[in-house]
């Protein structure tokens, strides 16, 4: 089984200084037909004005990984970390009994460009902890990263749950394949490009349900940023 999660049929919230899509229900937004996929809670794609952002506000019991599509994205928590998040890094935060952050866009004329994802994890109240790797040395044309796993395996970012978090940057009319594991879930967002998977045309922004499929042959139309999530059935 196949289905599409087309880019205009997400839920949106736009304001002043933020312009978010959501794949699942989030906020304002709620959708009984999509209130997640697997252990995926959340894909917010969001656009965030110079100089504005997200004001302190906490989290519990949830997993949840930040990717910059462009721009930069400057995060502090009451853990005590700071950093500017920029394209290639992959931040995770496992909030467990609780953590605050705030989230901004530090420039003065250039948009922030982001996906923000949540993964429900298989342990509650646990001691919160921050992550963030660039992984721009490792990725490579025509290849899958892993950027985030349970055991952390391939230097990659450790979560709480039986989940991975791949990137395949995929030239134009370039193709790969992709051998689906028993009993696994996929879900595969457009994070930029075009491409035909499984001879279905998808292009920035829609998302793709996947369950009882063997193999996944992927062939970009446009230079592609693909991401992946294997999840337990």
């Amino acid at each position: 089984m196949i289905k599409i999660r087309k880019s205009n049929d997400r839920g949106e919230t736009k304001i002043n200084w933020l312009h978010g899509k959501h794949s699942f229900s989030f906020g304002g937004y709620q959708d009984v037909n999509h209130m997640g996929f697997g252990h995926l809670r959340v894909i917010n794609e969001d656009i965030v004005k110079p100089g504005m952002g997200f004001a302190p506000h906490s989290h519990q019991n949830m997993e949840i990984i930040t990717y910059i599509l462009d721009g930069k994205l400057e995060h502090k928590d009451s853990l005590g970390n700071g950093s500017i998040i920029v394209p290639g890094d992959v931040q995770r935060m496992s909030a467990g009994t609780g953590i605050t952050h705030s989230e901004f866009n530090p420039q003065k004329d250039h948009l922030v460009h982001l996906l923000q994802i949540w993964i429900i994890p298989n342990q509650q109240d646990i001691t919160p902890s921050y992550e963030q790797k660039n992984f721009s040395h490792k990725r490579k044309n025509n290849q899958l990263t892993l950027l985030v796993s349970q055991d952390g395996r391939n230097d990659s970012l450790r979560i709480h749950q039986d989940a991975s978090m791949s990137v395949l940057d995929l030239d134009a009319n370039q193709s790969f394949s992709h051998t689906i594991e028993k009993d696994r879930l996929l879900w595969v967002q457009m994070a930029s490009g075009q491409a035909v998977i499984n001879q279905h045309m998808v292009n920035q922004g829609d998302g793709i349900a996947i369950r009882d499929e063997k193999d996944l042959i992927f062939k970009a139309d446009q230079k592609s940023e693909i991401l992946i999530f294997d999840l337990a059935a």
